[in-house]
């Protein structure tokens, strides 16, 4: 394995480093204090050119290689501290883009993708329900047939980029007497009648990405809007939530390292008892704790990568990389606020919204509960 990065792929990261610095970091204390979407940084996002990298030139992307698209989100999460925008965005590119490019018909590509590499449209998935969450196949949605095409009726839960959104990838029981083999996938539009966004849904953290209900009443969607055969909504969600898992953390590394930088220098600056802080073990150690988590998760994190490129199985590697970058982001994020003290108890300091931000890492793409399942069936002690 090379992990060298090409000049190009240098030149790339810088420009990208740049840009966000210029035009992502503007006021996310108080977009986060308001819970507000960044709308005009997701277009400058997509002019730039970030939710075309995964999609093939042919609809309107630049067609990047999974190490690239490392890189990106690496880059984006050390120079952007708007952790919410990054995570819309992710939730975007894996879990909507990803399935289209992979399960669409030529029609659907055509139709969606080019408008949402553009940003003027954006993308959400809709799966989970208010009585599912990590029993993701236990779906009470039912997609009927009706004329020449189906009417849903059902609720989606916990749905990212739902407020914003402007066509939902539906996840609805087509014969529910198979259960999981029974589901299909369907990209619903949001003006297509039936369909009720609810109220934004108020979070801990990430609250620059908005997340809503959605509920489906005799929501009629054409056959042609089917993505993915009938009966193979389960492949569909399977395949996005593992390219979801493997890659929508890789900006937790570029915070860490923000993070580890910051509270370096501020244990070389602040001093206490006559010493900078630093010279206590008791900050120092936690400071080499970060340095080990860092340099571990971005080694799984490119192994992932790499493995991803030369089209190897990652089923294994997902899961554990996914649940360490979430450990190592949570307990890294309360070591720099521990370090900075009162002042990282502040929201000018933005470490206390690091934390805030982090603890959902634990949580979305699966919980670390459910990521060590998936790791345990690959190594053959759990079923």
């Amino acid at each position: 394995m090379d992990f060298d990065w090409t000049e190009q792929q240098l030149a790339f990261r810088d420009s990208l480093l740049a840009f966000a610095r210029r035009e992502l970091d503007d006021d996310v204390i108080g977009r986060d204090r308001t819970a507000e979407f960044p709308l005009e940084a997701w277009k400058s996002c997509a002019a730039f050119g970030i939710q075309g990298l995964p999609v093939p030139e042919a609809y309107g992307g630049s067609a990047a290689d999974v190490m690239t698209l490392v890189l990106a989100m690496e880059t984006l999460g050390y120079a952007c501290s708007d952790n919410g925008l990054l995570f819309s965005l992710n939730a975007h590119m894996w879990a909507c883009q990803y399935p289209i490019t992979r399960f669409g018909t030529e029609e659907q590509k055509r139709r969606f993708l080019p408008s949402m590499c553009d940003g003027s449209v954006i993308g959400a998935h809709a799966m989970t329900e208010p009585d599912s969450g990590s029993d993701a196949f236990n779906v009470s949605t039912r997609a009927k047939p009706h004329g020449e095409g189906f009417r849903l009726t059902g609720s989606k839960t916990f749905v990212t980029n739902a407020p914003v959104a402007d066509v939902f990838i539906v996840f609805a029981a087509t014969n529910p007497l198979h259960g999981p083999l029974g589901l299909s996938a369907f990209l619903v539009e949001r003006d297509t009648p039936g369909l009720t966004v609810g109220a934004p849904l108020h979070k801990m953290g990430l609250r620059t990405s908005p997340m809503s209900e959605v509920v489906f009443d005799d929501c009629e969607v054409s056959a042609a809007n089917m993505l993915g055969q009938p009966g193979s909504g389960m492949t569909v969600f399977n395949a996005a939530m593992e390219r979801e898992r493997s890659l929508i953390l890789a900006c937790t590394v570029g915070t860490m390292q923000r993070d580890l930088e910051r509270s370096v220098a501020h244990a070389r600056e602040r001093h206490q008892f006559g010493r900078p802080i630093g010279a206590f073990q008791a900050v120092s150690h936690r400071i080499v704790d970060m340095k080990l988590r860092l340099e571990t998760a971005r080694l799984l994190l490119y192994q992932l990568g790499w493995l991803l490129d030369q089209g190897r199985p990652v089923g294994l590697q997902s899961a554990l990389t996914n649940l360490h970058l979430s450990e190592s982001f949570v307990a890294s994020s309360l070591d720099a606020l521990q370090i900075h003290g009162g002042y990282g108890y502040m929201a000018e300091y933005e470490l206390e919204r690091m934390v805030r931000d982090a603890v959902g890492s634990r949580l979305y793409s699966g919980t670390s509960e459910i990521q060590k399942n998936i790791a345990a069936h690959h190594l053959g002690v759990s079923r």
